[in-house]
């Protein structure tokens, strides 16, 4: 309140300019009622049809003379609203960089975003609203009832009371809705630091199996907003209650006590021009306030509470997740199901008995197309690739080649056909023999974004084989992908790391080196290496190469191609597969992709 008052005390002339363009709005009130009594009792009543005419005419003028009454108006306001919401900003921002100098921890974050702009935009608006209604029933009131005591004082017994019993009963009623204001706005800001925290790390959260417990703590934020919000909703609904108190009980009022108020000595006009009063200016003006107070007064008085009172800490989240980088390739990297509590989860213990050289993979008619009425990516796939082949994907930009190995790898199911790995269905669906094959044992995929969390370089490596990676192991894997020099740097494999601080071809390193480590048979790699350069990349393909297993490339340079046992080339109509000099000869876009690198490397 001092607050309040010091900021009013410092804009005096905003508040006369608006008191004096709100008193024309009082003669409009006070002639729209007046006007139509006298023109009834003088006028038409009395055969003076010319003067009734005239009166009608004088509160038709009154209407012309709101129009820059309510431009005068809306013009002050600004005068009021936008330093408000200019000085929340400067406080917000103040208090947020206060709070997070003193305590680190709990620095600006989404609550502080929400703040920021949600909130204070809130108030923002809710501070207009009320100071213009408020304005509007308040001048609109002094017209109407002094239009009412002019046509005859025992109206405003009729009015006035009924009018103010409405009033208290809303007052009463304001500090539990503001209240229920409160614990929304705390539901929804904890709402909001919760899926901030959980967007950040979530590929974290895939990785460690741990969606429903996650999935669990974003819902009970989910249901504690919604709970306050039918809280709130519940104590809005004594605002209709008030409005009928107030508003519609002195209309009902006057009509009960009309034959009464005429053997009285009141005149039809004076009853035409209360009734007039009620429901042309006092009841729409009470209605608006009555709203606006319920909904723009709370919230205003809730939000101004969080954003001028005391820093407040944003919500824990469950448990450390670090700085995730969110894709699809987490979920192909991490077993499909979640760890057992206490006992790292390794492949190589339930996997099912593979040659060595690796499983075969086949594509049987298979065709792909993201949504029912979109052109299909893959249309009628048949490929095999033998156990232990190493095959390159090549083909222009956006013509599939992803796609190809997220239907490999099953994080794509196709709209027609079949994929199988070792003879079994990508999808684990149950093998002629009734077992079900969990296809995170056979495979391993690193996307063009590679996937690395916070954590130590050894936790990192060991992702999907925690059990079965000695140093001795973690050292060749290194040296074979040629992630060494990388670990030196950081300080060997117990070295904590921070992915934010690696760069994109030290993050496609180390996801090389920890499926390397893998036990899976089958390897894909969706240009796992686009971040490295030439020589690099040509040692981390080799890696693979010498490693057992069946290994699927995307290739980003060509040379990729000329390593490879076979190629197979997309083109957006047909797929062709062959060796490299056989599909110089047969395919048009392996040559052209082929020139065109060999003109940009000479």
């Amino acid at each position: 309140m001092p607050q309040a008052l010091r900021f009013l005390g410092r804009r005096l002339p905003v508040l006369g300019a608006l008191a004096g363009w709100s008193l024309l709005e009082s003669a409009h009130t006070f002639l729209s009622g007046y006007a139509v009594a006298r023109a009834l009792d003088d006028g038409f009543l009395s055969g003076h049809t010319a003067v009734g005419l005239l009166w009608l005419g004088v509160a038709g003028l009154a209407v012309l003379v709101g129009g820059p009454a309510g431009r005068g108006v809306f013009r002050g306001l600004a005068g009021l609203v936008e330093p408000f919401r200019d000085g929340l900003v400067r406080a917000v921002v103040h208090r947020s960089l206060t709070a997070a100098v003193a305590d680190p921890a709990h620095a600006a974050g989404s609550a502080a975003v929400s703040r920021l702009t949600h909130q204070t935009e809130m108030a923002r608006d809710s501070f207009a609203g009320l100071v213009l209604v408020a304005r509007s029933f308040v001048f609109t009131a002094i017209g109407a009832l002094a239009g009412l005591a002019s046509l005859a004082p025992q109206l405003l017994l009729l009015v006035v009371p009924p009018l103010l019993a409405g009033l208290l009963l809303f007052a009463a009623a304001l500090r539990p809705m503001a209240t229920r204001q409160r614990e929304y706005l705390a539901a929804d800001e904890t709402l909001s630091a919760r899926l901030g925290a959980v967007a950040e790390g979530l590929r974290d959260v895939v990785a460690c199996g741990a969606q429903q417990p996650t999935a669990a703590w974003v819902h009970a934020a989910v249901e504690a907003e919604a709970r306050a919000a039918r809280s709130l909703a519940r104590w809005s609904a004594v605002r209709a209650l008030s409005l009928g108190v107030a508003g519609q009980l002195p209309v009902l009022l006057l009509l009960l006590a009309a034959p009464r108020l005429l053997r009285q000595g009141v005149t039809a006009g004076a009853l035409l021009g209360a009734l007039t009063y009620l429901t042309q200016s006092l009841l729409p003006a009470l209605h608006t306030l009555l709203s606006a107070l319920g909904t723009a007064g709370t919230r205003l008085l809730v939000v101004l509470d969080r954003l001028m009172g005391p820093a407040r800490p944003e919500a824990a989240t469950p448990g450390r997740a670090g700085p995730g980088h969110g894709s699809a390739a987490a979920e192909a990297e991490r077993p499909s199901t979640p760890p057992s509590a206490g006992r790292p989860y390794s492949p190589a213990a339930t996997a099912p008995p593979v040659p060595r050289d690796g499983p075969r993979v086949e594509l049987r008619s298979v065709t792909f197309a993201y949504g029912p009425g979109a052109k299909p990516v893959l249309r009628d796939l048949d490929l095999t690739v033998e156990p232990g082949e190493h095959l390159v994907v090549v083909g222009p930009s956006g013509i599939g080649k992803s796609t190809l190995t997220g239907l490999m790898a099953g994080l794509l199911t196709p709209g027609a056909g079949e994929v199988r790995v070792h003879g079994h269905p990508v999808h684990g669906r149950p093998a002629h023999d009734g077992r079900a094959v969990d296809p995170a044992l056979l495979r391993v995929l690193i996307p063009q974004q590679a996937y690395v969390f916070t954590g130590t370089l050894r936790d990192n490596l060991t992702y999907l084989c925690p059990d079965l990676a000695p140093d001795t192991a973690l050292a060749a894997a290194a040296t074979a992908v040629g992630l060494d020099a990388l670990a030196d740097r950081l300080g060997g494999f117990g070295a904590r790391i921070d992915p934010a601080a690696l760069s994109l071809g030290e993050r496609q390193l180390i996801a090389l080196g920890r499926a390397h480590l893998s036990p899976a048979p089958l390897v894909l790699l969706d240009e796992a290496t686009c971040h490295l350069d030439p020589a690099a990349e040509a040692r981390a393909e080799q890696a693979f190469l010498t490693r057992p297993g069946t290994v699927i490339t995307v290739a980003h340079r060509i040379s990729s191609a000329l390593r490879a046992d076979r190629v197979l080339v997309l083109d957006g109509s047909r797929a062709t597969c062959g060796t490299h000099d056989d599909l110089i000869a047969r395919s048009a876009v392996y040559r052209d992709l082929v020139g065109r690198w060999r003109t940009e490397h000479v």
